[in-house]
């Protein structure tokens, strides 16, 4: 069986030309390269890994480093986005890459999902007992508002008292909050977009802090594709 990328090395090595300064940062990272490299080319690529050519000052002869690929590619589609990765690793460990920083706040739209799924957690989990009425609302209309809730727990055994319940997620997005507060020291500038994210965190979970990240991710990968 032929090797997908193997087949294909020309037209990519030709196509790395154009990028010059993505292939020495290649060779210094992955090579462990601390001298000043003059220049560097791609000789070949296959699913395994890449020869990369380069040369140091008093030297006359290209040296040879190979690059393997881990875990090695499975197609040519996977080309590209992996040259990236580590095009992207490279220039973080040769601290040429600069610490993204947001200006803004995003509200994603999955955290409009948490107050549904806290409603949820206290319908099946928390139950009240029988008899309990809410804001004026019928005893029999509660009981009846209930009983999927009451089968539920009957059925499955689980069940928590709803101050326990409500201690916990308290406990949880706290936790949340202080993580997002983290990222936000290193990637956020503004102590007024700082103060939303934190806030939202504490009030929405999971998915606030998780668009902060992949935000960041956005701003990484628009550097390094940047980066020649």
């Amino acid at each position: 069986m032929s090797d997908p990328v193997a087949s294909n090395s020309g037209s990519l090595c030709k196509s790395m030309k154009n990028s010059p300064n993505t292939l020495i940062a290649y060779v210094k990272y992955f090579g462990s390269i601390e001298d000043n490299v003059l220049s560097a080319e791609m000789s070949s690529i296959d699913s395994k890994g890449m020869t990369l050519l380069y040369k140091l000052p008093g030297v006359s002869q290209s040296q040879s480093l190979w690059v393997p690929f881990d875990p090695r590619l499975s197609k040519y589609d996977e080309v590209k986005p992996r040259l990236l990765t580590m095009k992207e690793k490279a220039l973080e460990g040769l601290g040429m890459l600069t610490t993204p920083q947001l200006t803004t706040f995003r509200f994603p739209t999955k955290a409009l999902m948490t107050p549904i799924i806290f409603l949820a957690y206290f319908y099946f989990l928390a139950p009240p007992p029988p008899g309990t009425t809410f804001f004026s609302i019928p005893v029999a209309t509660m009981d009846t508002i209930f009983i999927p809730s009451r089968m539920f727990g009957s059925f499955t055994g689980i069940g928590f008292a709803a101050r326990t319940l409500a201690t916990f997620l308290t406990v949880v997005h706290t936790a949340e909050g202080l993580y997002t507060l983290s990222l936000c020291r290193r990637y956020v500038k503004s102590a007024a977009v700082t103060a939303a994210y934190v806030g939202c965190t504490l009030l929405f979970g999971v998915h606030i802090w998780k668009d902060l990240k992949a935000r960041v991710q956005e701003k990484r990968v628009e550097a390094v594709a940047k980066f020649e």
